[in-house]
């Protein structure tokens, strides 16, 4: 990314990533969201189709609870069967989860990955994850981002869950 500013590597306190990859930064933590958007709710389903041990499971699914990315509820016709649901914040993973998969698909694998993302609506394979400006436009980092200060951003008013998006 271009720009005579640039990000300050050694501060981590104010740098987020380090943040998200304390949280997420670890290979079952992935694979239990992954198993989480795909629809499984409980320990014996997760342990069942990731094939790991019940005490990293339990380890992992806590601290995914711990930091507010699935809740953990006991049923209310059984309270011994507990059940895990993706929160917001968990939801909210799911562009991650998609960039994640199709750069594995393009770098890694080389080959498209099974079963297909499709769109609901219309069955078609979902576009590949992007950067856009705030007027839509795809970004690259061939000259088209820079970091800048806060104050020197415009609009830098607008809420953060919108620059996020």
């Amino acid at each position: 990314m271009g720009g005579h500013l640039r990000e300050p590597l050694r501060d981590l306190v104010e740098c987020s990533l380090p943040a998200a990859l304390e949280v997420m930064g670890e290979r079952w933590s992935f694979m239990i969201l992954r198993a989480a958007f795909n629809g499984l709710h409980h320990f014996e389903e997760f342990q069942s189709e990731l094939g790991i041990a019940r005490n990293i499971l339990a380890n992992r699914l806590g601290r995914l609870v711990e930091h507010g990315i699935l809740t953990r509820d006991a049923l209310p016709e059984d309270r011994r069967k507990i059940q895990y649901m993706l929160t917001e914040k968990g939801l909210a993973l799911l562009p991650t989860m998609v960039a994640l998969r199709q750069w594995g698909e393009r770098w890694e694998t080389g080959v498209p990955a099974s079963p297909v993302l499709v769109d609901a609506r219309d069955m078609r394979r979902i576009q590949p994850v992007q950067v856009l400006s705030h007027d839509g436009r795809p970004l690259s980092c061939k000259g088209d981002l820079h970091w800048a200060l806060p104050e020197d951003v415009v609009g830098e008013n607008e809420p953060l869950q919108q620059a996020a998006e």
